[in-house]
């Protein structure tokens, strides 16, 4: 992995930005993809002030997104450093390709996201910044897409944390049980056929989506949180997942509440996973 040394003149450059103090964007060679992408790391005030090490959270994007959304389009500005602030640790926000659900694709070298996401970027970030380097202070989450990624990339890798959320994530890859218009749907299929040739998508359900992965969060130490606006497009999904979870006996915290596939709902569900994470992190 190539080397990153953070200057004077890119960190300035960094917060004029995000218009805010504490959060940084930063390149992250990607050697098993051979390119650059981005990521963009909020410290806490108290990061500053001495020589403390820090848990962290992985806040991962949606679909058609990027890795600054959760700094520029949530509703209330600043949310991201408020929430590092009031909790005491460092949040990463992560780029990668739209529409790759941080797969690690059999057909496509330039679609490795898992490989990137569990062993390049973690190794990274935790070799650049005072993180606590160990599962017992590493969780992950995300909206739509980046649900789908966090649950995933945590099943497959129950050593590196110890709880995964999701907010409104697709839960299920087939579209069948999407409320979308037939075009997006028939986009998507042919993304996923593209990414991973044909699967199956009945049950027994494909390891590449993540009602595929419940016999491993059944034996995962996971504390699990999935939440789900009710007149959301991937409601059902979020359903289907919550009753196999119910089925195996998988502890996991589950809610539904008002709201859609919208950037207001995920401004508010970002602080109730916060409360959720803040039980089970674990500090120096």
């Amino acid at each position: 992995m190539k080397k990153f040394q953070l200057t004077l003149g890119f960190f300035l450059i960094s917060l004029v930005a995000f218009g805010q103090f504490g959060t940084d964007s930063l390149p992250v060679y990607s050697e098993v993809m051979q390119k650059t992408l981005k990521a963009a790391i909020t410290y806490p005030n108290s990061y500053q002030e001495g020589n403390s090490r820090y848990p962290v959270l992985y806040l991962l994007h949606g679909g058609s997104g990027a890795f600054d959304d959760w700094h520029r389009k949530v509703t209330e500005k600043g949310l991201v450093q408020r929430m590092a602030n009031e909790y005491d640790l460092i949040i990463v926000t992560p780029g990668v390709g739209p529409s790759s659900y941080y797969f690690d694709s059999p057909l496509l070298d330039s679609v490795q996201y898992a490989t990137y996401m569990i062993k390049e970027l973690i190794p990274f970030i935790d070799s650049k910044f005072r993180t606590i380097a160990k599962k017992e202070s590493r969780a992950i989450t995300g909206l739509s897409m980046g649900g789908h990624g966090a649950i995933t990339l945590a099943a497959k890798n129950p050593d590196l944390f110890i709880a995964a959320g999701s907010m409104s994530g697709v839960m299920n890859i087939d579209t069948r049980l999407w409320k979308v218009p037939e075009n997006f749907r028939k986009s998507r299929q042919g993304q996923q056929l593209a990414m991973l040739g044909k699967i199956q998508y009945d049950a027994p359900f494909s390891k590449y989506t993540a009602v595929g992965l419940v016999p491993e969060l059944q034996k995962a130490e996971l504390a699990l949180i999935i939440d789900c606006g009710v007149d959301d497009f991937l409601i059902e999904t979020n359903r289907q997942m919550h009753k196999l979870l119910l089925d195996k006996k998988v502890d996991h915290e589950y809610i539904e509440r008002p709201g859609a596939h919208t950037w207001p709902y995920w401004t508010e569900a970002l602080p109730v996973h916060m409360v959720f994470f803040d039980k089970y992190l674990k500090r120096n």
